[in-house]
């Protein structure tokens, strides 16, 4: 693991510090942590990081609360499904930037565009995903859960929805990635601060130094989001791993 990390760093040391290598085109370590160093002292990597978190963290949380009850009804519901899966295939495949001019006109250049943007790019994947993971509950669980007497509710809340939980979070780790890739995207077409922002800022006087510097914050923050997510994984469902 320390590996995959070390190694590309001293091939980007090497590569950066070759004679005739433009450092506008590929900075050096040493030219990024410079402006890591320039960035933080006025302030905007801080400011601008809680911003990109905050857009993801709505958009993101209004696509799970619509995701989880929605996946789990059409796994468990055939009617349920046929309602729902046409039209959810349907939208997945429409490219969630393709949107932004709608939610422009609709929502305003306010902050709702942004996280609309990350909801409908993120919750029809995390609903059908989590659909097909109740495919994989055992029918011998549910058949006993009804020959003791349960209910259709009772299977729902006792069997199912416990059993997929581990499934469940596993689809919010793969999916969330998505969720920074479309806030990214949305702050780069109107946005005042964000992540996404100060890239396309940076772009425009040639600071790849700093494109780089935010590259790597982005590259963080994905890094320990699904370390948390693995970290929640393994504490609340061991029995998964048993």
């Amino acid at each position: 693991m320390a590996a995959s990390i070390v190694l590309p760093l001293i091939a980007w040391l090497i590569i950066s510090n070759l004679p005739g290598v433009n450092s506008t085109f590929l900075p050096s370590p040493q030219n990024v942590i410079e402006a890591f160093q320039r960035l933080g002292a006025k302030g905007v990597i801080t400011q601008d990081t809680i911003a990109s978190c905050i857009r993801v963290s709505a958009g993101f949380a209004l696509s799970v609360a619509i995701a989880i009850p929605l996946g789990i009804t059409m796994g468990a519901f055939t009617s349920i499904r046929a309602l729902f899966e046409p039209i959810i295939s349907l939208l997945r495949y429409m490219p969630a930037p393709a949107f932004i001019p709608l939610f422009i006109i609709y929502l305003g250049l306010n902050e709702e565009p942004k996280i609309a943007l990350i909801l409908v790019g993120t919750v029809f994947f995390n609903t059908l995903m989590i659909m097909d993971s109740v495919k994989f509950v055992p029918k011998d669980l549910i058949e006993v859960t009804y020959t003791l007497g349960g209910n259709r509710l009772q299977v729902l809340k006792s069997v199912i929805t416990p059993y997929i939980i581990p499934s469940i979070i596993d689809t919010l780790r793969v999916n969330i990635a998505t969720s920074w890739n479309l806030v990214v995207v949305a702050e780069l077409v109107a946005a005042e601060d964000g992540l996404g922002k100060r890239i396309l800022l940076a772009q425009r006087f040639l600071r790849t130094d700093e494109i780089f510097a935010y590259l790597i914050i982005l590259g963080v923050i994905g890094f320990a989001l699904d370390l948390a997510f693995r970290g929640v994984l393994k504490l609340s469902c061991r029995w998964a791993f048993d």
